[in-house]
């Protein structure tokens, strides 16, 4: 059973940091490419940023450049996202996608599997 579990989620004030990981299991993701995404309430799912299956190559929504970070972990299996400098407006459901053919794409359909989602609040 394929399985992408996000942690690291909760609540923050303006201005601090968090971490979310995600984590595979049931299949072998390192040659995935894998993806952010967020959904805001009373919005549509947005992409955030996007790794392929090595590592070498990302690309980030504007309104999170330069202060989040996407990166894999060493066996690759495990995606995380640094969030720094958070704002009100960063408040969402996170979730991580994962793509067979080891690219990234910003469109939400372009994904074969999906976590659950972590929240994540940022308070004024």
């Amino acid at each position: 059973q394929v399985q992408l579990i996000e942690t690291g989620g909760g609540l923050v004030q303006a201005g601090g940091s968090l971490r979310l990981s995600c984590a595979t299991s049931g299949r072998t993701f390192s040659s995935y490419g894998m993806g952010w995404f967020r959904r805001a309430p009373g919005k549509e799912r947005e992409f955030v940023a996007g790794i392929n299956w090595t590592g070498l190559s990302s690309s980030y929504a504007d309104s999170v450049k330069g202060r989040f970070t996407i990166s894999r972990g060493n066996a690759k299996n495990t995606v995380y996202l640094e969030m720094n400098r958070l704002k009100p407006e960063d408040t969402a459901v996170y979730y991580c996608a994962a793509r067979r053919d080891g690219s990234y794409y910003r469109g939400t359909n372009e994904y074969d599997y999906w976590g659950q989602g972590t929240q994540v609040t940022v308070s004024s």
